[in-house]
């Protein structure tokens, strides 16, 4: 099988959870391959490693195979390393339990002032 786009192999292996979120990641310069960009359309070989900074967490992955299509989240160990360290999950947990947190103390959402009214006999 022929090797397939950057942007194709990311939303394959759900990196991604569409294609053009991937190529937009790309284009954004989130993905590097090895130290530098990469562009959507480069094809990818066994043995890279690729870089992804998503919003909560930078993965570092390494290419170990090409599926056809894709994959459950079962089947991902046959087609990429994941190389990211456990401190750096850990960091973007931490992170979002502050953003959490966060929330919690500041203004009420619609759906809270709501339960509120209800609750204290509003309207």
């Amino acid at each position: 099988m022929d090797d397939p786009r950057l942007d194709k192999w990311l939303w394959m292996v759900r990196v991604f959870k569409t294609r053009p979120d991937a190529t937009a990641a790309c284009r954004a310069g989130k993905v590097l391959l090895g130290e530098l960009e990469a562009k959507p359309g480069r094809d990818i070989h066994v043995g890279e490693v690729v870089i992804v900074r998503t919003a909560d967490v930078t993965r570092t992955l390494k290419v170990v195979g090409f599926p056809r299509a894709r994959v459950g989240a079962k089947l991902l160990p046959e087609y990429m390393q994941d190389l990211t360290s456990a401190a750096e999950y850990e960091r973007a947990k931490q992170a979002a339990i502050e953003h959490h947190l966060a929330h919690e103390r500041g203004r009420p959402t619609k759906k809270d002032r709501r339960d509120m009214n209800e609750f204290f006999g509003g309207d």
